[in-house]
C-alpha cells in the first residue's frame, strides 16, 4: 500500500478586499519588494546543501514529501524504458521475496489466495534528481540521495580526524587483486545459499570491485588489528539471515588471523557463537528477523502470523547483559502477511484479506518494530553496548519477483546514473534511521552510543553481487533466484570494512575523551594544590 502523503496545508484566507494605500505605504511596499526580490535572487543562485529533490510520478503532478526541509521528493516513472542497463520495472506484489530461512516454509505460501486489493500497484523504480536537472550525488557529494535533509550520517563515519569525509558516499572501482578469502579458506563459514563459487557461478568479476569514498580512502580490512580492537568483547549480530550474511563474512575475514572455537550453547545454527580464545572475543548470532515477538498463525492451516509491535523478542532480550557491540538489522520479513497487536489487542494487519481488520501501513509497523527494539536497549539497566543500525538492504529482482521469474544476472555494478531506489525502499530506509536518531538523542543521557552503519546506498549499486541461482539449500539441487542475500566473498565484505573503520573511530574518540578528562583532572589538582 502506498503511504499516504499529506501536503502542508496553507490557510485559505479571506476573499480579496480593496486596500487603500497611502503614499508612505507605497514607499514602504516598494522597498519591501526590492529587498524580497534581491534575497530571492541570492537564494536561488547560491549553492545550497538542501537542494530540492524531485521524483516525478508517472507523469502526474509532483507530490512534496518534505516541504518543511525543502527536500520534496517525487517519482519519475521509467515506464516504456527498454534499456537493459537499468533496473527492470516489473510489477511488485505484497508478497515478499523468497526469504525462507532454515528449512521453514513461508507462511504466505500456505494460503496463496489473495484478492485484487492485496496486490501492490505497479510502482516503478524512481530516478532521484535535483530540480529535474542532475542526480543528487553528482551535484553535491556531501548530500545523500537517500536522506531527507534532516537525516545525516553519524560523525564517526569519517576517516581519521577529517570530518569532511563520509565513507558511505562513494563509488565502486576495479580491484584486480580480488577478495580477502575464498570458499575454501580454512574456518571460513559460508552458508551454501551464498556460496556462489561452490555452485559454479561462471563469472568472477563481482569479487573484484572495491568501495572508494569520494574524499578519502577506505582502509583494507586488517584481521589482526580488528581482533585487537575487540579484545575482551562480545559482538552480537541481531536480525535476519542478511544480518547473518554479514556475520559469516566477518568470520571469513578473520580467518587469516585466527581460528575460532564453536562455543554455541544450542544446536540451532541460527544462534551460533564463535570464540577467539587468544583475544577473548566472541561473535554471537541472535536470530530475530522481526525484532519483536511473533507467533505462529492461530488457525492450524492459517498463513497469518501474529506480530506484537510493542513487545521485544525474548530471543535477544535475554542475551543483552553480555553484549558489548550490538549490530541491529531487519528488512525483508516485514513484507509477509501479519496480524498486528499492540497492548495485547489487534490494531491492524498486512495482506490479511479480512474486512473486520484494518490494513495498516507497512512503514508504520516497521517504525514500531525498530522503536520497540531501541526503547528496549535504552531501558535495559545493565546494557552498556555500542549499538549500530545496519541499514536496509533492498532486494534487486529484475523482470519479475522471486516467485514470478525474477532474477539478478548482472555482471558488474551500477554506475551512479544507473542506480535506482524504489520509493518504498527509501521510506523503509528513512524510517529506521529516524528511529535510530531518536534513540541516539535519548541515549546520551545514559552514556549509550548509537551509530548508523550505512550500507544501503553502496549496495544499491551492486545488483551483480547476489547469488541468483548459484546458491542452494543443502537438500536441494536448485533453488529460486536469490536477489536478497549476497555472494561470499563479495560486496557484503565491505560492510565489515565499514565496521572496522567505525570501531577505529570510536577508539580514537574514547582516547580523546580520556585525554581531555586527564587534562581537566590535572587542572583541578593544580587548583586544589594552590
Amino acid at each position: 500500500m502506498k503511504p499516504q502523503v499529506i501536503d502542508d496545508q496553507f490557510p485559505t484566507g479571506k476573499n480579496n478586499t480593496p486596500i487603500l494605500i497611502t503614499s508612505s505605504k507605497i514607499v514602504i511596499l516598494t522597498l519591501f519588494l526590492l529587498t524580497t526580490i534581491s534575497l530571492y535572487y541570492i537564494h536561488n543562485t547560491s549553492p545550497s546543501l538542501f537542494l530540492s529533490l524531485n521524483i516525478i510520478s508517472n507523469g502526474t503532478s509532483s507530490i512534496p514529501l518534505h516541504r518543511k526541509t525543502n527536500a520534496s521528493l517525487h517519482l519519475r516513472s521509467h515506464a516504456g524504458a527498454t534499456d537493459t542497463s537499468t533496473t527492470s520495472t516489473s510489477t511488485r506484489t505484497n508478497q515478499s521475496p523468497e526469504i525462507v530461512d532454515d528449512d521453514s516454509t513461508p507462511q504466505y505460501q500456505k494460503n496463496s489466495s489473495t484478492n485484487g486489493s492485496s496486490t501492490r500497484t505497479n510502482y516503478r523504480s524512481p530516478e532521484i534528481v535535483i530540480n529535474g536537472l542532475t542526480n543528487v550525488h553528482q551535484r553535491n557529494n556531501s548530500f545523500s540521495s537517500l536522506y531527507s535533509s534532516n537525516i545525516a550520517s553519524n560523525d564517526s563515519a569519517s576517516v581519521g580526524l577529517d570530518r569532511v569525509c563520509n565513507i558511505f558516499k562513494g563509488e565502486w572501482v576495479p580491484n584486480p587483486t580480488g577478495p580477502y578469502y575464498t570458499n575454501e579458506t580454512k574456518s571460513c563459514e559460508i552458508d551454501d545459499r551464498q556460496n556462489c563459487m561452490k555452485f559454479g557461478r561462471p563469472d568472477t568479476e563481482y569479487m573484484k570491485w572495491r568501495w572508494k569514498p569520494y574524499k578519502c580512502e577506505l582502509p583494507l580490512f586488517d584481521a589482526v588489528a580488528f581482533l585487537e580492537l575487540v579484545r575482551g568483547k562480545n559482538l552480537a549480530f541481531l536480525g535476519d539471515s542478511v544480518g547473518r550474511n554479514q556475520m559469516q563474512s566477518l568470520v571469513c575475514l578473520l580467518a587469516s588471523a585466527a581460528i575460532p572455537q564453536d562455543v554455541s550453547n544450542t544446536p540451532d545454527k541460527r544462534f551460533r557463537r564463535w570464540l577467539y580464545a587468544d583475544y577473548n572475543f566472541t561473535i554471537i548470532a541472535l536470530w530475530s528477523p522481526l525484532l519483536v515477538k511473533a507467533r505462529e498463525p492461530d488457525e492450524p492451516q492459517g498463513y497469518l502470523m501474529n506480530l506484537y509491535l510493542d513487545e521485544p523478542d525474548e530471543a535477544w532480550t535475554s542475551q543483552m547483559e553480555n553484549i558489548d557491540i550490538l549490530i541491529i538489522s531487519a528488512g525483508q520479513w516485514f513484507f509477509r502477511p501479519f496480524v498486528y497487536y499492540q497492548k495485547g489487542k489487534i490494531v491492524g494487519c498486512h495482506i490479511c484479506n479480512k474486512n473486520n481488520i484494518k490494513e495498516l501501513d507497512l512503514f508504520y509497523t516497521y517504525k514500531m518494530a525498530f522503536r520497540t527494539a531501541f526503547q528496549t536497549v535504552l531501558k535495559a539497566r545493565k546494557f552498556k553496548a555500542l549499538t549500530f543500525l545496519r541499514t536496509f538492504s533492498a532486494s534487486q529482482f529484475e523482470n519479475g519477483e522471486w516467485n514470478t521469474g525474477g532474477d539478478c544476472r548482472r555482471k558488474k555494478p551500477f554506475t551512479r546514473q544507473e542506480m535506482r531506489l524504489d520509493w518504498y525502499n527509501l521510506e523503509l530506509y528513512k524510517t529506521q534511521v529516524k528511529e535510530l536518531k531518536v534513540a541516539e538523542r535519548r541515549g546520551e543521557k545514559r552514556g549509550l552510543k548509537f551509530r548508523v552503519l550505512d550500507t544501503t546506498e553502496a549496495m544499491l549499486m551492486r545488483p551483480d553481487g547476489h547469488p541468483s541461482h548459484y546458491g542452494h539449500w543443502p537438500h536441494d539441487n536448485k533453488t529460486a533466484a536469490d536477489c536478497v542475500h549476497w555472494c561470499m566473498p563479495g560486496p557484503v565484505d565491505t560492510w565489515n570494512e565499514f565496521l572496522f573503520q567505525m570501531l577505529k573511530m570510536e577508539r580514537e574518540e574514547r582516547s580523546s575523551e580520556r585525554k581531555m578528562l586527564g587534562l581537566n583532572q590535572e587542572r583541578i589538582q593544580s587548583v586544589d594544590g594552590f
